[in-house]
């Protein structure tokens, strides 16, 4: 199971994830943020994984497609909150980082964006 809960905010787009990011539950990111992004030309993306317990090879595309999104529209994408051990193991053994920056929390991430 996976909940999204979405903020857009000083022309950045939140998106907190709660649960399970895994090849079950990455299309419900995909249908609730890729288009949102898409159909707004939304160039700023946070993704809060501070509540997330497990991520796959799925979950880390899924993020990585976001922000190829953002790149596209001349923006940037930052994950923050990555505290769960299990979801730091497979992001760190993944290539998401060499795209993404990362963010302690979200008040980082607006500093870092620096709109």
């Amino acid at each position: 199971m996976l909940d999204i809960n979405l903020e857009f905010y000083r022309g950045i787009l939140f998106i907190r994830l709660k649960g399970l990011l895994n090849k079950t539950t990455v299309s419900k990111l995909k249908e609730e943020v890729n288009d949102l992004v898409k159909e707004n030309g939304i160039r700023n993306l946070v993704f809060n994984i501070s509540e997330l317990k497990s991520i796959d090879c799925y979950g880390i595309n899924a993020l990585i497609n976001n922000y190829e999104l953002c790149k596209v529209n001349n923006g940037q994408s930052l994950v923050c909150g990555i505290n769960n051990k299990l979801v730091k193991h497979r992001i760190n053994n993944s290539r998401l980082l060499k795209y993404m920056n990362e963010a302690s929390d979200e008040l980082s991430a607006i500093n870092i964006i620096k709109l």
